[in-house]
């Protein structure tokens, strides 16, 4: 099948100590410690639990300068235990503590909403001087380091003068990370990403899709962090992010993706690799494809892809269709590698592409059927121990 998904929108490579992103690396997955971050053994063990469960950045809230400095013990503890995650300080308010922090994690994220107080009464040339005067130490400070950084813009903390000029809008989102970036460029500094977050789906998506557009006008090609903040819990949470995330993924834009939720943070990682998976740009377990069954079906689907499931779930980069019927099973499952498609009362066809292979299995044999199929398709391996 000829596929219609856009093209990646084409971003720079950023190094974030061992593992970069953007360009052609794998979308990225990460969250964030909730711990107290002058508590080292809980943040540690949290932050293992994290990495354990997937996630590939650990961010880690820095509201003082106490938990700057101990950013060191944090990491060190990691290192100690052999996991060599990146580290990223989230930074808001003041730029000494961004330049400490800087000189012991891999990234850091600074919000120009709030980083510096900036006077909405001035001219934008006297504003982008004063951007310029409090960045350049962190900058150098950055580029004797390696370390990287998010211009981490929410749209529930814009500056006065953001909202003077373009409101509480996309618009002034994207403007507000732009000037900060166009000081970056000025001062030959481009280990950046960006990214534009809202609680409110419908901003979120119109906010990276318009900085996106600007960056193509203005030759910029800095990687995009995407996330619905404060996307609740549950399936409420689940759903928003997916949404907004989904969305942009859709698109071609994002090369980094958290998952906001308000539970524990590793529960964010196995949603953000299904995010990933369903929008088709990172494959990391086996696909399922099954209708929702109806009168037409005569056997118990439901039971069925429980079983191929159970059978087969390990088997990474497979699509795998269990489909009720004959009438529009094999269209519908058209670009599965197998499918398990019902043929009458307690009869099953089995497909490899396109193509039946084998015909009027009785049902309790055609999940081994199945199974056997792939094996001798050269397409199975054993599960992990």
């Amino acid at each position: 099948m000829t596929s219609t998904v856009p093209l990646r929108f084409p971003t720079r490579a950023v190094n974030i100590g061992n593992l970069p992103m953007g360009a052609d690396y794998p979308v990225r997955v990460q969250s964030m410690t909730s711990t107290d971050t002058l508590d080292t053994r809980a943040t540690v063990a949290q932050a293992i639990r994290m990495i354990e469960a997937g996630c590939e950045y650990v961010r880690v809230t820095v509201p003082g300068m106490k938990e700057a400095e101990n950013l060191k013990e944090i990491r060190d503890a990691l290192r100690r235990q052999g996991y060599a995650t990146p580290l990223i300080a989230d930074v808001h308010f003041t730029p000494k503590i961004a330049e400490i922090a800087a000189t012991i994690v891999e990234k850091v994220r600074i919000n120009p909403g709030n980083y510096l107080p900036l006077d909405p009464s001035r001219p934008t040339s006297y504003v982008l001087e004063q951007i310029s005067d409090r960045l350049s130490p962190l900058l150098k400070i950055c580029k004797e380091h390696g370390t990287a950084i998010r211009i981490g813009v929410n749209h529930g903390s814009l500056s006065e003068r953001i909202m003077d000029l373009h409101g509480d809008t996309p618009l002034g989102m994207v403007e507000s990370a732009l000037e900060f970036a166009r000081v970056c460029e000025g001062l030959s500094f481009h280990d950046l990403v960006f990214s534009m977050k809202a609680s409110n789906t419908r901003v979120m998506i119109a906010a990276n899709r318009l900085l996106a557009e600007r960056m193509k006008q203005e030759g910029m090609n800095y990687p995009l962090h995407l996330g619905v903040t404060e996307a609740g819990a549950g399936e409420d949470g689940r759903i928003k992010s997916a949404i907004g995330i989904g969305s942009l993924l859709a698109d071609g834009i994002g090369d980094t993706i958290r998952v906001s939720l308000t539970e524990e943070p590793e529960f964010e990682i196995p949603v953000a690799y299904n995010i990933l998976q369903a929008a088709g740009v990172r494959i990391t377990k086996t696909e399922f494809i099954s209708c929702p069954s109806c009168g037409r079906t005569q056997f118990n689907i439901q039971s069925a892809l429980e079983k191929v499931q159970a059978g087969t779930s390990h088997l990474k980069g497979l699509k795998i269709a269990v489909m009720g019927c004959i009438v529009n099973g094999p269209g519908e499952m058209a670009d599965a590698h197998y499918g398990y498609v019902g043929a009458g009362k307690g009869k099953i066809h089995l497909y490899k592409g396109q193509s039946v292979v084998e015909k009027n299995i009785s049902e309790g044999l055609a999940v081994e059927a199945l199974i056997s199929l792939i094996k001798a398709s050269g397409d199975w391996f054993d599960p992990a121990p």
